[in-house]
């Protein structure tokens, strides 16, 4: 991009927010409630040429450069008070990353310089630091956003027949033989032939990825080697990550919905609008905090200098005010209709959402988001494990989702996600196993509902094995028979491993990626997910009901032959279950035995034949024997 010596600067527009081209010229537009200038920093050759943008409508700050286009590379120089006991963080001295950016040259290193206060003075962040960190700074990159969809159809699946598949960019397909290498870890790597047809024989219709807005990787992680390896640090909430493209990640993204989109699958992102990768008062100024930290960050009513902290990340984006919301509001329509995703799963939607804030209102009554799939993460909720709590995630949850209007498609099933134990270690260790990361063990939950069966870690034990692969089907088979929408966490379907860490954010390493190199007890665990997956669909018109199952929808058989009693639901002497559940067409029979002892079940005399094994957790079946976490699956015609 070539600009003369002395170009004029027009007035331009205060819409749209970001760098735009419109095939003439460039139209810049940012917000700051609080600046009194804003120097527009533009990189020519590598020299910087700085010009003021000295219109400003409605706090927003706009002007045109006529004859600028694609590759163009833009910064900005925020000038107001630095005066952090007021909340004010103003600093010219740092190049700031444009929001609305929808790509960027370059790393954030993080050096001193990248703060916008001394570092190591005994007023801590009260003195601004007047060192340049511009030489180094990432710069916005105008781009062309024109891109070939070739008639690309949104698969649109209702959630009754939804099934969700999260995983991450790169650790899905890293080690996977079968993935060109040069495509292992990318975009285009995960929607691959082989991968495609390894997502449709589990039954998938919707890829979750895990964030793959730009992420930072804070300082305390790089000096300890590791990374952000999960994502959950927004830098910036229009630009895909380029660690997972080879060139181009606005192309390689797209080419990777378009080819799920062609395959019959959706794409649902995990989105990190909760928080920054600037951190706490302490952190960095790259972006928000230096464009304007009072209108952009939820600060403490009585003490600005400090942020408020819902998210256990240093700091809350303010959705309060209308005009972060405006970006918010503005990155999910872009992800929609310029990406084509076809979801979105908030983290931390209650960081969103306190209060006043009007976040949840906003995305209902916006016409292009009220029409994709919304999953908001409402923190954690737990199960006790008795039979009585089974029976009612099997159903839907009711007690917990139960609401008027609704029903068991509005919640969503899983039993391990990205956060905590795989299913395989669920089943090995008693114990998290976190020194890898850094903090002596300290991080990671501490209750993590597991059991390793006599053995801490991987056992040549073969009673122990055959009990840990009964317990993690039996696990898999409850998921994909229950009432409402299910998740399968990536690798779980072939007893992936993390060496017993809980907490792998920040592993980009052999604790995270998927091993594709299966023994023989992990084929028959995928097998065994395959077939799941065709009852499952089997099913869709029972398990797919928009209403929770009525008592003659579902009855509950206790071993010894009869219908489980409300007498029965409050003692724990017993510890199978059955669950009949009548369809309009065949009938579905599950027995679950959750003990560590053989069981035979008795099945009521009126529903004592007609059935026909479809699948069981343990091999053969003789009758109705049990072994210990087996799990016995039939089906018969409804009469």
């Amino acid at each position: 991009m070539v600009l003369p010596r002395n170009f004029v600067l027009q007035a331009g527009r205060p819409d749209p927010l970001g760098a735009t081209w419109d095939g003439e010229g460039v139209n810049f537009a940012l917000f700051s409630e609080n600046a009194d200038e804003v120097e527009l920093c533009l990189f020519l050759h590598g020299r910087e040429q700085k010009v003021f943008l000295r219109e400003c409508t409605h706090n927003i700050f706009h002007g045109y450069l006529p004859g600028a286009g694609p590759g163009l590379q833009y910064g900005y120089r925020v000038h107001g008070p630095y005066d952090p006991e007021r909340g004010h963080r103003f600093n010219p001295h740092k190049l700031l990353l444009d929001p609305y950016a929808r790509a960027y040259d370059g790393r954030i290193h993080l050096d001193d310089s990248d703060f916008a206060y001394v570092i190591g003075d005994p007023n801590q962040d009260l003195t601004m630091d007047r060192r340049d960190n511009g030489e180094h700074a990432p710069k916005g990159r105008v781009v062309d956003m024109a891109f070939d969809w070739e008639g690309d159809e949104r698969p649109r699946i209702p959630w009754s027949q939804t099934l969700i598949y999260e995983t991450h960019v790169k650790g899905a397909t890293l080690l996977h033989p079968d993935v060109p290498a040069e495509l292992r870890g990318t975009y285009r790597g995960l929607s691959c032939p082989v991968m495609l047809e390894h997502y449709q024989k589990l039954g998938v219709t919707a890829v979750e990825l895990l964030p793959v807005h730009s992420i930072l990787d804070d300082r305390r992680l790089r000096e300890l080697g590791l990374v952000n390896y999960w994502g959950y640090g927004t830098i910036n909430f229009f630009r895909p990550a380029s660690r997972y493209a080879r060139e181009d990640a606005l192309r390689e993204f797209r080419e990777m919905v378009k080819a799920f989109h062609r395959a019959g699958l959706e794409v649902i992102l995990d989105v990190v609008y909760n928080h920054t990768g600037e951190g706490s008062h302490l952190g960095p100024t790259l972006s928000f905090r230096g464009i304007d930290n009072l209108s952009y960050y939820r600060l403490d009513k009585d003490r600005p200098r400090y942020n408020r902290d819902f998210t256990g990340c240093g700091n809350t984006v303010n959705t309060d005010h209308p005009q972060v919301l405006t970006m918010v509001m503005d990155s999910l329509r872009f992800w929609v209709e310029e990406m084509h995703v076809d979801g979105f799963r908030y983290d931390l939607a209650t960081a969103l959402a306190r209060d006043r804030s009007s976040f949840l209102d906003a995305i209902h009554q916006d016409p292009v988001l009220r029409n994709v799939k919304l999953i908001a993460e409402p923190w954690d909720l737990g199960d006790s494990g008795h039979q009585s709590q089974l029976a009612t995630r099997l159903t839907g949850s009711n007690d917990l989702f139960g609401k008027p209007g609704k029903g068991p498609l509005t919640s969503v099933n899983f039993i391990t996600c990205h956060d905590g134990f795989t299913l395989r270690d669920l089943v090995c260790y008693q114990e998290k196993h976190n020194l890898a990361n850094g903090e002596e063990n300290r991080d990671g939950s501490n209750n993590n509902s597991s059991r390793n069966f006599g053995v801490e870690g991987e056992s040549h034990d073969p009673t122990v094995r055959a009990r840990r692969l009964r317990q993690q089907k039996s696990m898999l088979a409850c998921l994909y028979l229950s009432q409402g929408v299910p998740m399968l966490l990536g690798g779980d379907e072939i007893g992936r491993s993390q060496g017993g860490n809980n907490n792998a954010y920040c592993q980009d390493s052999s604790i995270s990626w998927v091993d594709w190199k299966l023994r023989h007890d992990q084929r028959d665990l995928l097998s065994f997910v395959q077939k799941l997956a065709e009852l499952r669909k089997r099913l869709r018109g029972t398990l797919g009901r928009s209403h929770y199952p009525k008592p003659e929808e579902v009855l509950w058989l206790h071993p010894e032959g009869r219908l489980v009693s409300q007498r029965d639901w409050h003692h724990a002497d017993w510890t199978a279950l059955g669950m009949l559940v009548r369809g309009e067409r065949e009938h579905m029979l599950l027995i679950c035995n959750g003990s560590d002892n053989q069981v035979k079940f008795h099945l009521p005399a009126e529903h004592r034949s007609g059935w026909k094994m479809e699948l069981t957790s343990y091999g053969p079946a003789a009758g109705f024997v049990l072994p210990a976490e087996g799990l016995w699956i039939g089906f018969k015609p409804a009469p």
